[in-house]
């Protein structure tokens, strides 16, 4: 069997814990901070966008990292470090340190995890990364649909902070040794090409010697994939319509998310149910985005990704009117399916879009700025909606507000199309 496909596994459980610096699990524990520690919604909303920002201003270094040292020594500190964040967040008293938590969580599990995870897999795949990634993305799908309803039960049943305990012990004990032992960094290094492929009278090569930077699989039709610098992608003005779609999907997500409950409370759902239904609606999402991400793989293979983008940001707008329209149980229900399966699209559409604009040589660089965007973006999500309520008292001038953005988005897409270096 190819190895290329036990690194998906890998992968695919590197976003299963990237879980824990996910804004569907740090949601969980947000009233569980203002009922302890009587710390306003706003309050809190801005010491998690705050560190949000500084850790995405920090994603570009560490996918120059990943790019110099690789991805099996970048994913085995990470993960170590990753289980001591949340040890960290246990032990939460005061403000600083619920802002440090913050920072440590979102810069190592929503930012390193995942771009590690979404970066080693297109190493290993040309032709078949779309089904690659589909299946990658299950393990994020797993965590967003397991890990709301398990925190809340170990909220119930224990309290918050024996929540942050377990998936401390669960990193060490699982993702950390898995990344030590088993993660090679790309196929080359056990002398093989991507996708397996054999190209006559070579048994191996290695892309950085070939002439222009070009990676060159000949087999029948032949595949070519051209490799860009960080500098060289920069160039582009798809580079940065991409930046910015990438953004605006990861700022909607993170508000919806993070406020999930209240703006649930605020449609007329009871309080006392209002958290458990919000944990409902990510599970509905998560095994909906399943689905979704399997047939993005097979769609996304055969067209230009850039016209995807576009129809998936109608996807979002869609999205955004249904909140506005949530009133019942149904309409709850319709929320979580059509959330999953945007998103479902988006994920692999996201992670196809850069290695097949500018390559895999340079691509935890060009990620890594990526990546930064997107943090950057979700730090900003939460914070106006928390404003928002507290000024208002409720969320429906923010989700008009939030409209213009994914029609924005869509045009943005649109005018994107691959690059020619």
């Amino acid at each position: 069997m190819y190895y290329g496909w036990i690194i998906v596994v890998i992968a695919a459980l590197g976003l299963f814990f990237s879980g824990p610096g996910q804004t569907y699990s740090v949601s969980v524990f947000i009233n569980s901070y203002i009922e302890e520690f009587s710390w306003s919604r706003a309050y809190i909303s801005s010491l998690y966008s705050t560190a949000t920002l500084f850790a995405g201003l920090s994603l570009s270094f560490v996918g120059r990292l990943v790019d110099k040292k690789g991805h099996r020594r970048m994913m085995s500190i990470v993960s170590f470090l990753l289980a001591i964040a949340c040890f960290w967040m246990a032990a939460v008293s005061a403000p600083w340190m619920l802002f440090i938590g913050f920072f440590l969580v979102r810069l190592l599990g929503q930012g390193s995890m995942t771009l590690l995870s979404t970066t080693l897999v297109p190493q290993w795949f040309i032709e078949k990364r779309g089904k690659a990634l589909s299946l990658t993305a299950l393990g994020g799908v797993i965590s967003s649909g397991l890990l709301p309803p398990l925190n809340t039960w170990i909220i119930q049943n224990y309290n918050w902070r024996a929540g942050w305990i377990f998936w401390g012990i669960a990193l060490i004990a699982v993702m950390f040794p898995i990344a030590v032992f088993l993660i090679r960094n790309k196929p080359e290094d056990l002398g093989l090409l991507p996708d397996n492929k054999k190209i006559a009278g070579l048994k191996s090569y290695n892309h950085h010697n070939l002439k222009d930077d070009q990676v060159v699989l000949e087999e029948q039709k032949g595949v070519l994939e051209t490799d860009w610098s960080l500098k060289e992608a920069m160039a582009t003005k798809a580079f940065w319509l991409l930046l910015f779609c990438v953004t605006i999907p990861a700022a909607l997500n993170t508000g919806f998310t993070f406020h999930l409950a209240s703006i649930m409370e605020y449609r007329g759902f009871p309080s006392e149910g209002a958290a458990m239904l919000a944990a409902s609606i990510l599970s509905i999402y998560a095994l909906v985005q399943f689905p979704s991400n399997m047939l993005a793989g097979v769609i996304a293979d055969k067209y230009k990704t850039h016209l995807l983008l576009a129809l998936i940001f109608i996807g979002f707008l869609i999205i955004n009117i249904t909140f506005l329209l949530t009133s019942n149980y149904l309409t709850a229900i319709f929320l979580g399916c059509i959330w999953g399966m945007v998103n479902g699209f988006f994920s692999i559409a996201n992670g196809i879009v850069w290695p097949s604009y500018f390559g895999r040589k340079n691509l935890g660089s060009i990620r890594g700025v990526a990546m930064t965007a997107m943090v950057i973006g979700s730090a900003f999500g939460p914070l106006p909606f928390g404003f928002a309520y507290d000024y208002f008292g409720g969320y429906r001038e923010i989700l008009l507000i939030s409209t213009i953005f994914p029609i924005l988005g869509s045009i943005a897409a649109y005018l994107s199309p691959k690059p020619v270096k």
